[in-house]
């Protein structure tokens, strides 16, 4: 399995990290994973709506000490 790539938003608030991972995401090839890294709640709540509606997959969703890591998948 290959190590995600790491796209570091602490700090930035919502809609930031967000915008983020939609630019970055374009520069995917699908099946790759990305790791994004956030400090704001908000997109922690964000992020994994606009996968599903969009239809990446998000893989999984942790907290911790206040960060939020949001692995997403591309999927197409």
């Amino acid at each position: 399995m290959q190590d995600p790539q790491i796209l570091d938003a602490r700090g930035a608030t919502c809609p930031g990290p967000l915008m983020e991972l939609i630019a970055h995401i374009k520069l995917m090839d699908v099946g790759e994973e990305v790791e994004v890294l956030t400090t704001d709640r908000g997109s922690a709540t964000d992020i994994p709506i606009w996968l599903r509606k969009v239809g990446h997959e998000c893989i999984n969703m942790r907290e911790d000490a206040g960060v939020y890591h949001i692995r997403v998948r591309k999927t197409k």
